[in-house]
């Protein structure tokens, strides 16, 4: 929405005058301006009731002018305003019985204060400044409603982008499906298959966690593993992780300055995913054979990387609101093929997290556009300790006997088989209840709960396992759909010890066993 101008401030807030006589006309139009009211003495009706086309704050008319068709004229243009709209009409009656045009007025219009002549100046000035403050809640009002409407907009748009992305990657997973399902295929044969639908599950679940991750990063519910990184290894994950995009659009991609000693404070992951994302968006937006330039600077105490394409570009209007939810550039969604335009949200939350600055910069609609992103650099406060080497993910899991809970078979069978194959020991249990019985003669080292099943759920069965001494020791892993900031809070006080969001990263889990086990030898 378009921001006002002092002009377009004083037009909206102006009171319109008609009153009996060009003599009082002036004279109440000077007694107004003497008070800081803005007016318009209109020479007719007929011209106010034009005039409150182009704004008002209230009007000021005399009873005089309302006689013959002036009361239902002036009636309908108020009645024709907008549903937030209720212009305030004062009418300057003469002293004595009411009259007919007054009534009239009354009748046709909702927000009528009738003033008695002859009027003290102060009640005048007092009753005008009251409908004046009263007619700035109305603006104040359209305003909340437009910015309601615009951001209905944008969520149907997202929503409509929402459900195109998630159908992508479903056509070739059912397509592969029904291959494998229909005939018979050596190994090697169907391998490609395999490799097919890790691939579209991979994007499947990278839309559906930037959907999660989305709302906690933006209210700064999330935990960055902070540490010393080298911006061009930084620089080198995330263009090796855009790749793909910049291969099938055949762009030429070049990084400049990237000086090997230039170091910020931040979490390597999270750091990756924002010069990634800006990649992936230039890839995106950057027609075939266009040109990417990855700049990499320092700023007296930043570090700054500024990723410049000569693809579709912004209007100017938009270079400010395109990090707001649901914001896409009009008539560029078409080019932005495998996204939900929620990524440079993520972007700007991502850096503000780590002390940095993102902006934007574009001469307009196809001429091309630069983000520039600004990092603290490193400040080291001493030696460090050399990083041990970190255990694998089969070793870190193949030590334990896990016993995973889910009322969905499916599900349950194949995380079981698939850590099966990771060295685990394992068992299944479909219900809270076979699950407390499974336990009891299992002995599970760590179970995998599943929190959204029916009757007893898995903060439930969570809550009975720490009840019971002989599973006291257990360690307790939520496994959930839902990943908002309540839910964690729920989860942690039934007492689980981690929470992982479906589907399963071998990877995560892994790493919160590592970290549970440093917990528990340093107690």
């Amino acid at each position: 929405m378009t921001t006002n101008t002092a002009a377009d401030e004083d037009t909206q807030l102006r009171v319109l005058l008609r009153t009996a006589t060009s003599r009082d006309a002036v004279m109440a139009a000077a007694v107004l301006e003497r008070a800081g009211i803005a007016t318009r003495v209109c020479a007719s009706l007929h011209e106010l009731v034009q005039e409150i086309g182009h704004g008002a704050g209230a009007v000021l008319v005399s009873e005089e002018m309302l006689s013959g068709n002036g009361a239902a004229d002036l009636s309908d243009a108020v009645s024709a305003q907008p549903p937030w709209s209720d212009l305030p009409v004062l009418v300057l009656a003469k002293q004595g019985a009411d009259s007919r045009a007054v009534a009239v007025a009354m009748e046709g219009m909702a927000n009528v204060t009738v003033l008695e002549r002859p009027i003290r100046v102060a009640a005048l000035v007092s009753a005008l400044r009251s409908a004046l403050r009263a007619r700035r809640r109305q603006y104040e009002l359209r305003r909340i409603l437009n910015d309601l409407n615009e951001a209905d907009k944008r969520k149907t748009e997202f929503l409509a982008t929402l459900a195109h992305e998630l159908r992508n990657p479903m056509a070739p997973l059912s397509t592969a499906l029904a291959i494998l399902t229909r005939k018979t295929l050596t190994p090697e044969a169907a391998l490609p298959y395999y490799q097919l639908m890790g691939r579209q599950i991979d994007h499947m679940v990278r839309l559906v966690n930037d959907l999660m991750e989305v709302s906690r990063i933006t209210r700064g519910k999330i935990e960055l593993q902070l540490g010393e990184l080298m911006v061009d290894r930084v620089i080198r994950d995330a263009v090796e992780l855009s790749r793909p995009l910049m291969d099938a659009g055949r762009h030429r991609l070049q990084v400049h300055g990237a000086d090997p000693t230039l170091a910020v404070e931040g979490d390597s992951v999270r750091l990756t995913q924002v010069f990634s994302n800006l990649l992936n968006n230039a890839a995106k937006y950057t027609p075939e054979g266009g040109r990417i330039d990855v700049f990499v600077e320092r700023d007296d105490a930043n570090a700054v990387v500024r990723i410049r394409d000569n693809g579709a570009g912004i209007p100017p209007d938009m270079l400010t609101s395109i990090f707001d939810m649901f914001v896409q550039v009009s008539g560029t969604a078409r080019a932005a093929q495998g996204g939900l335009g929620i990524g440079l949200t993520l972007v700007k939350s991502l850096v503000e997290l780590h002390g940095g600055k993102v902006g934007a910069k574009s001469n307009g609609l196809g001429e091309g556009s630069e983000f520039v992103v600004s990092l603290p650099l490193f400040v080291r406060r001493g030696a460090g300790v050399e990083e041990q080497p970190r255990p694998s993910t089969e070793a870190s899991i193949a030590q334990h006997s896990i016993l995973v809970v889910d009322d969905n078979r499916d599900a349950a069978e194949s995380l079981a088989a698939l850590l099966n194959i990771l060295g685990a020991r394992t068992a299944v249990a479909f219900s809270g209840i076979e699950a407390l019985k499974t336990a009891d003669s299992f002995r599970p080292s760590l179970a995998i709960l599943d929190i959204g099943m029916p009757g007893m759920d898995g903060c439930e069965l969570a809550r009975r396992l720490r009840d019971s001494p002989a599973h006291r020791g257990m360690t307790l892993v939520a496994l959930t759909g839902w990943g908002q900031p309540d839910d964690r809070v729920r989860i942690a006080q039934a007492g689980f010890d981690h929470h992982l969001l479906k589907p399963v990263d071998m990877e995560e889990l892994s790493m919160a066993l590592r970290r549970l086990a440093h917990r528990d030898s340093t107690r």
